[in-house]
This record gives structure tokens, C-alpha cells and sequence, in this order.
């Protein structure tokens, strides 16, 4: 029975039995010891990563369920967990995250072969601007924040100082590691910059959890005043408020002005930090090196930058005239009407734009990009995630309309504005999930084209320098003095004609520039070129729709029509959950944009 079994070769064997004579089949590379070993150190390896993500991972959720529990018991308890007691619970979470940046700075990454690799797909220079921008306005925040408590000293809590002081520092330790080290795959230590970086994560996501809540709670107080100036005007009941001097003003404005940024900030930083974590310990083959790097160009576009320059401008009227019309105590209905026209008229816009994009990538030829990229998996789930915020919003704008009166003028608008964000946020990430799954055009079609062009164009160049080296002889020259008047008079004939050549000159430079502009237009496909107008005016039409409840257009809230419909607190923790998530949502999906743009 021994002798009739038959033995079953290994995967190597499989592989290599097409080569291989037929007596070499029949060896068993399992029985190797060497073979043994390394799968087994592989393995080890894989289970090593498996349970320190794991480990840092139950880590941050224990610390996030904590301190959301106190920001939960600060919102229904104000007596039992007051808010400083919250701030000196973040506080303490900062400096720990403080000193493990520092020791990963000053230690982890300068170890030998502590980082061997980096992820060209990880920090792109969009993040890492976004980073630095919101770093600023959240540090600006903090200035405000600290200039203000020290102007009420009598009234307020000196934590309420020491907190945001803290904060400046935290700021700024953190954009400085994520500008440097964004793109590390950190190869020591391991479990300890898992655990620091998990860390870093569920702090930066409690302090997002409490300025969602401490705006909540200031839109509330501040609506509740004009509610109350409504029936009572000049009865001032508040004891700690700011007084009538400049300086008090400027930073009560600022602070309300710079609020949104902090939100932004916490959340760019997370999902750079995520990414962060999910490289630590990988190991990059040749394969994931790209070979050339796409840079960003502005050519082969014309009618995307001149709409969304045409959205843009429309926008930030309509956005300038909100902003008059709603600081009164009775905003004015029509300001609403002309708020969600146009949103009605530039979302339709959008989808159509998306749509066609879908399309263009469904014609083309170009192989979807199959690599393990941690970077675009979570580009594609922040997308989908914070979608769910506008989308979830609209949808209960819709029933609430709909149950109440759906045939009035602004009901309607608003239920059309509702119905149309929807499938806007479909569309647009269809368009840029399927875009980032594309693998990125090599351009040598432009580079021939660009060729004789760029030959051209030196070969204009040396005229130039003949016309110095004669005129520098000239300057060399000996004049006799009787002929110093009529040497000054061809002089100034001379200077006169070569200002003519030289603006003769210009001309034709600014003519060979924009034909060569029309040229390399031109010479783009016909999809690419599409391609690129879409994702272009993609991107300023989501810079617009950004800005405006950034800047505090929140007519979801103002208008009252859902307010009245769900009760104030339940639509405010829905509008307070969902803007900021809107707004981060527009900000990643110009990333992304970017993105589709620079690779098409």
C-alpha cells in the first residue's frame, strides 16, 4: 500500500514543472527546513501585525468611549461633569500624544533602518496643505479663544486659558510631524507607534466630538437670544458678557468666524494619522513605485475653469447677500428662495458633469489599478462616510416637507434642493472612486508633440544674444568729443527702435505661448480632455459649496421649517452631526478631484 501512494507536489513544484525536467518534479520543498522557516517567520510576522492592530485599536476605542462619555455627561449633567472638566480630561490625552511625537521624532525615526520605505500615495500636497491651512486658522482660533477668556478673567474659568495655550502647542507639534513623516512606513518598534498613533487618532476625534458639540450649543444659545430680543429687546439677562470695547469684538468675531476650521482640522488630521498607521510595518515592492510622478498642469482646460470661475462668483454674491439679509432678527424669506435657487440651478450641473465622466471612464481602455493602496481605500470610504452626512440630512428634510406642505414655494425649493444633493453626492463619488481606480496615463504622445515646440523656441533665443554682444561693443567704443551730440541723438534713435523690437517682441513671445497652449489643447483625446473640464469644474464648484457653510450658511437651521417640524433639539443634533461632516465632504472630494485631474 506504501508503495502505491502517490505523492502530491507542492505549489513551486506546479510552478516550475513546465521548465523542469521530470525528475526534479517529484521534490518535496516542504521537507526543507529553510522552507519551514521562512513561511513560518512570514506567518509569525502576519500575526504579529494582525495583533498589534488589534491591540491599538481596542486602544483608541477605549479612549474615545470615554471621553465621549464625559462630553455625553457635560451635555445632560452640567453640574456633575462640567465643561473644564472635559477640557482637562483632553488636556492630559494631548500631552501624552505631545510626548510620543516627540520621542517618535527625536527617536523612532532616527534609527537605523527605522524607515526604509515611504508612500509616494500617502501626504500628497493637497493633504499636507490642507493640514498646514486649517493647522493656522485653528491656532488663530486658540489666540482668540485665549484673548477673549482673558478679557472676562472675572467671569470665567482659567482653565479656560490654560486649554486652547495647550492646544496652540498640540497644533503645532502635530502639523510639523505629519508635514515630515506623513509618508513613513516606520519599520521599529512597531506595537509603540501603533499605540501613539492610534492615540493621536481618538484625540484628535474627541476634540471633533466637542467642538460639534460646543457649536451646537452656541448656534443654540444664540438663536435663543433672538428669540428672546424678539419679545423682550433691551432686557439684557446675561451677567458674563463681553463689553462694548473693539478689541473684545474682534475676538468674539474671530473666534466665531475661525470655528468650523477646528472641525476641519481634526478630521484632515485622523485620516492622515490612519494612514499613518496602516503603513507601519509595510513593506513596499518596486511594483508600488511609481515611475514618473503626474504633476499638476493647467492645459488642455478651457470651459471647466470658465464656469467654475462663473459658479464661484454667482456664489460668493449669493453667499455675501445671505450673510446681510440673515443678521436681522426677521430674516427675510426671499433671501432663502434665492439660496436654494442656486443650488438648485448648480447641482443639476454637477450630476450631469459626474455623470458624464462615469461614462468616459467606462469607454476607456485603461486597466483599473489592482495594487494595495491604504491610502485610496481610505480616500473611498471618507468619501462614502461623509456623504452620509448631506445625504442623511436631506433625506430628513424630505420627509419632513412632504408630511407638512410640500406646495409652497420655499417647501418646494427646499425639497427639490434636498432631492438633488442626493444624487449630486452619488454621482460625484462614482465619478472620483472610479477615476482613483484608474491606472495613470503615460504621457508620450504629449511629449512628441511638445518637441518641436520647445526646439522652436531656443532656437528664437539666439539672436538675442548677438544683439548684446553688439551692443556691448558698442559701449566699448571711443566717441570724439565734437560728435558727442549726434552720437546721444542716434542713441536715442536706437533706443526708441529697440523698445519697439522689444514690445514687437513681446507679442510674439505672448503668441507662440498661447499657441503652443492651443496646440497642446489640441492634441489631448477627445476623453481626456473631457475628462478634465469635468474634474476642473468639479473642483471650484465643491470649493464653493465649502466655503458657504464654512463661512456660516446654514439655512438648514435658519429657515425653521424642519425646526418646527422634528422639535429644536432633535433637528439641531441632526444638522450639527451632518453639516460638519457636509463640509468635510467637500473638502476631501477636491482632493480627490485633484486627483482624477492630474491622472487623466
Amino acid at each position: 500500500m506504501a508503495g502505491n501512494k502517490v505523492s502530491r507536489p507542492c505549489h513551486h513544484c506546479k510552478s516550475r514543472s513546465a521548465s523542469a525536467p521530470t525528475d526534479t518534479s517529484k521534490i518535496h520543498y516542504e521537507k526543507f527546513w529553510l522552507f519551514r522557516h521562512c513561511s513560518s517567520v512570514q506567518q509569525r510576522d502576519r500575526q504579529a501585525q494582525k495583533a498589534g492592530q488589534l491591540f491599538s485599536g481596542l486602544l483608541a476605542m477605549n479612549v474615545v468611549f470615554l471621553g465621549s462619555a464625559f462630553i455625553s455627561s457635560m451635555i445632560f449633567n452640567h453640574v456633575a461633569i462640567t465643561l473644564a472638566d472635559v477640557w482637562i480630561l483632553i488636556s492630559i490625552l494631548k500631552v501624552l500624544c505631545l510626548c510620543w511625537i516627540i520621542y517618535y521624532l527625536l527617536g523612532t525615526s532616527r534609527q537605523p533602518h527605522a524607515v526604509l520605505y515611504r508612500d509616494s500615495h500617502a501626504g500628497t500636497i493637497w493633504i499636507r496643505g490642507s493640514v498646514l491651512l486649517f493647522a493656522s486658522c485653528s491656532i488663530l482660533l486658540n489666540v482668540f479663544h485665549i484673548g477673549y477668556s482673558t478679557i472676562l478673567i472675572h467671569c470665567k474659568s482659567r482653565v479656560e486659558i490654560l486649554f486652547p495655550s495647550i492646544g496652540i502647542v498640540f497644533i503645532c507639534t502635530q502639523a510639523y510631524f505629519l508635514w515630515h513623516h506623513s509618508k513613513d512606513c516606520i519599520q521599529v518598534q512597531h506595537n509603540f507607534t501603533r499605540c501613539g498613533l492610534m492615540l493621536t487618532i481618538a484625540t484628535n476625534l474627541l476634540l471633533w466630538l466637542l467642538a460639534v458639540t460646543n457649536d451646537t450649543l452656541h448656534i443654540e444659545i444664540e438663536s435663543q437670544l433672538r428669540e428672546v430680543e424678539q419679545r423682550f429687546a433691551g432686557n439684557e439677562t446675561t451677567l458674563c458678557t463681553c463689553p462694548d470695547t473693539t478689541i473684545c469684538k474682534v475676538f468674539q468675531k474671530g473666534y466665531i468666524l475661525l470655528y468650523p476650521f477646528n472641525t476641519e482640522y481634526c478630521l484632515v488630521c485622523c485620516s492622515v494619522l490612519y494612514v499613518m498607521w496602516k503603513n507601519v510595518g509595510r513593506r513596499i515592492s518596486h511594483h508600488h513605485v511609481p515611475h514618473t510622478k503626474p504633476k499638476f498642469k493647467l492645459q488642455g482646460v478651457v470651459f471647466g475653469p470658465l464656469l467654475g470661475a462663473a459658479a464661484v462668483i454667482i456664489g460668493i454674491c449669493v453667499f455675501m447677500m445671505y450673510q446681510i439679509q440673515i443678521t436681522g432678527l426677521v430674516p427675510n424669506r426671499q433671501i432663502f428662495v434665492m439660496y436654494y435657487s442656486y443650488y438648485i440651478v448648480l447641482l443639476p450641473l454637477m450630476s450631469v458633469g459626474a455623470a458624464i465622466g462615469t461614462i468616459i471612464h467606462a469607454l476607456e481602455k485603461k486597466e483599473l489599478d489592482t495594487l494595495k493602496n491604504p491610502t485610496r481605500s481610505l480616500d473611498v470610504i471618507l468619501l462614502m462616510g461623509a456623504a452620509l452626512g448631506q445625504i442623511g440630512m436631506s433625506y430628513f428634510s424630505i420627509v419632513a416637507l412632504v408630511a407638512s406642505d410640500p406646495t409652497d414655494l420655499l417647501n418646494s425649493l427646499i425639497l427639490s434642493y434636498s432631492v438633488l444633493l442626493i444624487f449630486q453626492n452619488i454621482t460625484q463619488n462614482v465619478f472620483i472612486i472610479d477615476g482613483l481606480h484608474r491606472q495613470h496615463f503615460v504621457a508620450t504622445a504629449e511629449a512628441k508633440h511638445t518637441g518641436p515646440t520647445v526646439q522652436h523656441v531656443v532656437a528664437v533665443e539666439p539672436p538675442g544674444e548677438e544683439e548684446t554682444t553688439t551692443s556691448s561693443e558698442e559701449e566699448h567704443t571711443q566717441i570724439p568729443p565734437g560728435k558727442e551730440e549726434d552720437v546721444r541723438e542716434v542713441q536715442n534713435r536706437e533706443g526708441y527702435d529697440q523698445r519697439r523690437i522689444s514690445v514687437l517682441e513681446l507679442g510674439q513671445e505672448i503668441r507662440k505661448a498661447s499657441m503652443s497652449y492651443i496646440h497642446s489643447y489640441s492634441h489631448l483625446s477627445w476623453k481626456r480632455r473631457a475628462l478634465r473640464e469635468i474634474s476642473f469644474f468639479l473642483v471650484l464648484c465643491n470649493i464653493i459649496l465649502w466655503v458657504m457653510p464654512t463661512f456660516g450658511g446654514h439655512p438648514a437651521f435658519e429657515n425653521g421649517l424642519e425646526r418646527s417640524f422634528y422639535g429644536y433639539s432633535t433637528w439641531f443634533v441632526i444638522v450639527n452631526f451632518g453639516l460638519p461632516l457636509g463640509v468635510f465632504y467637500r473638502m476631501h472630494s477636491v482632493g480627490g478631484l485633484l486627483e482624477v485631474y492630474v491622472t487623466a
